[in-house]
């Protein structure tokens, strides 16, 4: 449960809420700022959008395109497009065109959101998900069983899925590096998406949160990632990844400029965690 709570509302008022909100309503509340789509959906609508056009870019194969984001995001099976299928492409089309029209002309979001001709012929037939029973993915009856089929991008129409063959790397050690830097189709596609989604994750933090923990609080229990975008460059290696973007001369954001420091670290039994200012302070969230 994302909050926005400015000078006004009293430290207690915030605590009785917030624990209200846990023990009766099984919510975590994250603190942020009062801007578009808050922190989830300001930094998922881009994550979507990313990965609907890199895939049609890259000419991926629907199905693989959502195995390589389960892998590089630890998401589940349903990946982006079986996500859009379960909340309805005609919904969020509307949260995206939503965040296009408030957020500056400059924002990354708004050179990400190019639209599709085939996402806006699906919803104008009717294909927006479960709710219709048909969108990227849909389940026809056979002769024998039910059939799972999915949108095509290079013909607009339905095919059945295909069995995925993904590159072999340790996917339960999380080793990331090793899938982006393999040549595989999937392996840039994964990279390119969860490089451009951590890009502006970072770039946003400052306008959109607090601190660095509601973000990859937000993200992972917003959107069910495994990990949140810092825990995931974490993971990656800071170092890494500001090298990553200089090689293949990308701008590296501000938080990434002293690229020798993790956002988290431990002390002990404490964790701490990179303020946005800089300096470490305890990581537990209140």
């Amino acid at each position: 449960l994302e909050l926005v709570a400015d000078e006004r509302v009293q430290p207690n008022q915030i605590a009785r809420f917030c624990e209200f909100a846990d023990l009766r309503l099984g919510k975590t509340v994250v603190r942020c700022k009062d801007t578009p789509g808050f922190i989830a959906n300001r930094i998922g609508a881009f994550w979507v959008e990313c990965a609907i056009g890199a895939a049609m870019d890259a000419g991926l194969e629907l199905e693989t395109a959502d195995a390589a984001i389960g892998l590089a995001f630890g998401v589940p099976k349903t990946g982006v497009f079986g996500l859009l299928d379960l909340v309805g492409l005609d919904l969020a089309a509307q949260v995206a065109e939503s965040l296009r029209a408030q957020l500056p002309a400059d924002d990354e979001f708004c050179r990400m959101r190019q639209g599709s001709a085939l996402l806006e012929r699906m919803i104008a037939n009717g294909y927006i998900g479960r709710k219709a029973k048909s969108g990227f993915y849909r389940l026809r009856q056979g002769a024998d069983s039910q059939v799972k089929e999915v949108m095509d991008f290079g013909t607009g129409e339905y095919r059945p899925a295909r069995k995925q063959h993904l590159p072999d790397f340790n996917a339960k050690g999380r080793d990331l590096r090793a899938l982006f830097e393999s040549s595989d189709p999937v392996g840039r596609y994964a990279w390119r998406v969860l490089s451009e989604t951590l890009f502006y994750a970072t770039l946003v933090a400052p306008r959109i949160a607090h601190d660095l923990v509601a973000i990859d609080e937000a993200m992972r229990l917003g959107y069910n990632w495994g990990a949140g975008p810092f825990e995931l460059i974490d993971n990656l290696g800071a170092a890494w990844f500001a090298e990553r973007m200089k090689a293949e001369d990308r701008a590296v954001p501000d938080l990434l400029a002293d690229s020798g420091r993790s956002f988290y670290r431990t002390e002990g039994t404490r964790l701490l965690v990179r303020a946005l200012d800089g300096p470490y302070a305890d990581g537990a969230y209140a």
